[in-house]
């Protein structure tokens, strides 16, 4: 691995003294493993040693082929580095367990699972991303996780905050220089600039203002980094203080046991956290959080409809689709382009006002098209906790056909009933299979399939 950029390493040294030649040697080391189960989904016991902020986070004693292993194809769990889980801490404080989460940066997608996790059908969580390829990769781990309460958009933050006060919760996880990701990712190292610094932090100001604007008096801010600076973190708090600190107030109280090795230092409102290599066990990472102040003078705007998007379906469609459902006396189905979706009926209106004013690139469950009065089923539903597993043959199969099977290779047709089977492996399921005489359908798609190996 190339050495650390010389100037990073001399901007370090005069933060934090001595201990800077600790932190470059950890940033040097072998990175540790960290995951976050799912907690709808996981069933297969005990793995792994607890991170002690996050209520599913587990650190690994080794390095699985994650591309292979079958829970994490079926959304059994996110590969989640243990410091950006301290959020799930932060919201257990704070008491936040339901309402609108807006995770403005959020793609590949690890805290915006973690805010469906945590919300569960109590709340929505909207995410988006700017960048639209990166957009669909997040769509595909949303999908993939499962639960059915996010929105996945794809929009300039100035385009969110058309949503003028309307979230409780509102998290950047702002792009950043990377300074945290030294140890695992060399590209960061041949990156980093101080020029490029500043550009992050003009960029992060940039998205903050937009993002308080979609805060509702009283909500919850969290702003956080992969990176070491206090140009980036701190100095930007101290930004928006400086625009905005009569309307900032602190947040509960966030106390955090000495022995976890987090750095604390506040910034007046602010509480913030800091994670070293060498004193935690976790890449670099910093956050903050604090509220917008109950009298602060916000209204709550939802824009008028800008399109039309979704389509109620029809009661023949509604018996058809509801049959694939548990419990779907709670759901809302809808078209939208040529293929229908399921919504929970507490999120419907919600989604339909983001979708008539913003893109959004998915939503809800996908569940496929209707051809002659019956579903033919789209993979998302196979992923959904949502899912009735009576309405087709659930098939469970060998290791070998399940990667098969995630290859998009040929399987044999003799292992499936004739028709739609759900094809699934240690008790997972991983999408649909459609059996037609002695051949089958594999509609897994492509974006996530398997590749050589």
């Amino acid at each position: 691995m190339q050495p650390l950029p010389s100037y990073f390493v001399e901007t370090i040294r005069q933060s934090l003294g001595e201990e800077a030649e600790r932190l470059f040697a950890a940033l040097d080391s072998d990175s540790p493993v960290s995951v976050r189960l799912n907690p709808d989904k996981w069933h297969g016991g005990e793995w792994g040693d607890k991170v002690p902020w996050s209520r599913e986070g587990r650190y690994l004693d080794f390095r699985p082929m994650f591309t292979t292993d079958i829970p994490f194809a079926a959304g059994a769990y996110y590969v989640q580095e243990a410091g950006s889980q301290f959020i799930d801490y932060i919201l257990q404080k704070e008491g936040v367990d339901s309402g609108r989460i807006l995770d403005m940066c959020s793609a590949p997608g690890g805290k915006t699972t973690l805010y469906s996790t945590i919300v569960g059908p109590r709340g929505i969580v909207v995410a988006n991303e700017y960048v639209r390829n990166r957009a669909n990769i997040l769509a595909d781990n949303i999908r993939k996780w499962g639960l059915g309460n996010v929105v996945v958009t794809n929009n300039d933050p100035q385009h969110i905050a058309a949503f003028e006060g309307w979230f409780d919760v509102v998290a950047v996880d702002a792009p950043c220089s990377g300074e945290g990701m030294f140890r695992k990712d060399e590209t960061a190292r041949e990156e980093w600039s101080w020029q490029n610094v500043q550009m992050c932090v003009t960029r992060q100001m940039a998205i903050l203002s937009q993002a308080w604007k979609c805060l509702k008096a009283g909500g919850l801010l969290i702003y956080s980094t992969c990176t070491f600076n206090n140009e980036e973190d701190e100095g930007v708090l101290r930004k928006m203080l400086s625009e905005f600190g009569d309307e900032i107030c602190r947040s509960t109280e966030i106390n955090i046991p000495e022995q976890w090795g987090i750095t604390r230092v506040d910034v007046e409102y602010f509480q913030t956290f800091k994670f070293y290599p060498h004193k935690v066990k976790s890449e670099g990472f910093f956050v903050a959080v604090a509220r917008k102040r109950e009298d602060a003078c916000t209204r709550t705007i939802v824009p008028k409809p800008r399109k039309k998007i979704m389509a109620d379906a029809t009661k023949e469609t509604v018996k058809e689709l509801s049959k694939w459902v548990r419990q779907p006396e709670d759901k809302k189905f809808a078209m939208v382009g040529d293929s229908y979706y399921c919504y929970l009926r507490s999120h419907y209106a919600d989604v339909k006002a983001l979708a008539e004013n913003l893109t959004v690139i998915y939503s809800g469950v996908e569940m496929g098209q209707i051809f002659k009065c019956k579903l033919k089923p789209e993979w998302p539903l196979s992923e959904s906790i949502w899912l009735d597993c009576s309405a087709v043959p659930v098939v469970e199969v060998e290791r070998d056909v399940a990667l098969d099977y995630l290859r998009k290779k040929d399987i044999p047709a003799s292992l499936f009933e004739e028709g739609i089977n759900i094809i699934a492996c240690e008790g997972y399921k991983l999408g649909f299979i459609k059996r037609i005489g002695n051949r089958v359908n594999n509609n897994y798609p492509n974006s996530l399939k398997i590749m050589n190996l």
